[in-house]
């Protein structure tokens, strides 16, 4: 049975609020980008944030419909017809992203972890859903959606018949606000052991990072998985140990697993033990670029997924910095004739930059390389085509000569 919370507002029952645009800044909005920003605003009601609002151009007429924030992005668009979301919207909206993860990956026997719901590549700016076998975790990062989870979690269990035995709200940290609470929707399952290609990993939603476990990167580590056979590999930044565990169930030669967080290399370690790997696998808990400046040893493939760093433009040139030192350490690290699959999940670190930020690190490695692949995130994490800034995931996998 969902449980209900004091801090949900009924958003049926409030005032739609009205929002005119400049004159000319209608444009984007026609062409479909799912973001209004509060410059482009000639005349508003007094808003505020999580709102309902039709946003209008300069002439009256009606353009579209969304929630209100509280920063630069002022609405974020969810939809281009006169209505207030109520259960029917959610529950059509929500039953479109289900169909499309079915064609996706079937009957999610082999894969039973995925996103169900990625913001504005979906539809619904403001709202992430991950699924873990029985489990949903519903992320918001709008005021709007995080006031609607309730109605989210009963449609959503709607979708699913039923059969999800835990949904889990957890928003705090991806609001950025203290005052959001986490809570249980429905049943009280902390964790579970979710299924991504037929190899098996331990989510823990409540105590784990973002929603539990990084679903973007299934493809690239299935990739990895098919270069890995009798070779050396190592997996930095590794959390919980996916790139670490492809390479052991395709019978890598060893593999080493480094991160900063203890709990992140025990948990790659329980994540091997519990596919029944663990004679070539041994974990380091350090500071990754004081690890491969001091590590003497080379590998014959190295892996860099780094946490985001840069989330903000301000960031951008100390990011660029950082990618750039730490892909250099990266590559003087792969043996001769081997591979570096390196990635940037920074945002404001488009391809184009990313890519020659890794070509910068090469040259001052002094090493030849040449692109093999070029990679992002996975299909259930769609890009809107009018919305290339939902591509967030950029990765590269060199032959280093």
């Amino acid at each position: 049975m969902l449980q209900s919370s004091a801090n949900y507002l009924n958003f049926a029952a409030l005032k739609t609020k009205k929002i005119i645009l400049k004159r000319g800044k209608e444009h984007s909005v026609l062409r479909g980008h799912p973001w209004i920003f509060s410059g482009a605003v000639h005349q508003a009601d007094d808003v505020k944030p999580g709102d309902w609002a039709e946003v209008f151009d300069f002439k009256g007429e009606y353009l579209a419909s969304g929630h209100v924030g509280n920063g630069s992005i002022l609405v974020r668009i969810l939809s281009r017809t006169q209505e207030i979301p109520n259960h029917t919207f959610w529950k059509n909206r929500l039953q479109s992203c289900f169909l499309l993860r079915q064609k996706l990956l079937g009957d999610f026997s082999k894969t039973n972890a995925y996103r169900l719901v990625h913001g504005e590549g979906d539809g619904l700016p403001g709202l992430i859903i991950d699924i873990y076998d029985d489990c949903a975790v519903i992320q918001s990062h709008s005021h709007g959606m995080y006031h609607n989870q309730k109605e989210i979690a009963e449609a959503l269990d709607e979708v699913y018949n039923g059969s999800l035995k835990t949904i889990f709200a957890k928003s705090r940290a991806s609001m950025h606000d203290p005052g959001a609470d986490d809570l249980f929707l429905k049943g009280e399952t902390p964790e579970t052991v979710a299924i991504e290609n037929q190899i098996q990993f331990k989510v823990n939603w409540v105590a784990g990072q973002k929603t539990g476990f990084f679903l973007d990167q299934r493809d690239n580590r299935q990739l990895l998985a098919e270069y890995s056979h009798d070779k050396t590999v190592l997996n930095t930044f590794c959390y919980t140990g996916g790139f670490s565990v492809y390479a052991l169930k395709a019978g890598a030669a060893e593999v080493c697993s480094v991160d900063i967080s203890e709990k992140a290399v025990q948990l790659a370690a329980e994540n091997a033990a519990l596919n029944g790997v663990t004679q070539n696998h041994h974990t380091v808990a350090a500071d990754v670029p004081q690890y491969l400046k001091d590590n003497k040893e080379s590998y014959d493939i190295v892996v860099l997924d780094p946490p985001a760093f840069a989330k903000s433009l301000s960031k951008k040139h100390q990011a660029v910095m950082g990618y750039k030192r730490l892909n250099q350490l990266g590559i003087q690290t792969v043996k001769p004739g081997g591979l570096l699959f390196t990635f940037s999940c920074s945002q404001v670190i488009d391809d184009a930059l990313f890519a020659n930020t890794v070509t910068a690190a090469g040259i001052e490695a002094g090493r030849s390389a040449r692109i093999l692949h070029r990679l992002g995130q996975g299909p259930d994490h769609p890009v809107n085509l009018f919305h290339p800034e939902g591509h967030y995931l950029k990765g590269l996998v060199l032959y280093i000569e």
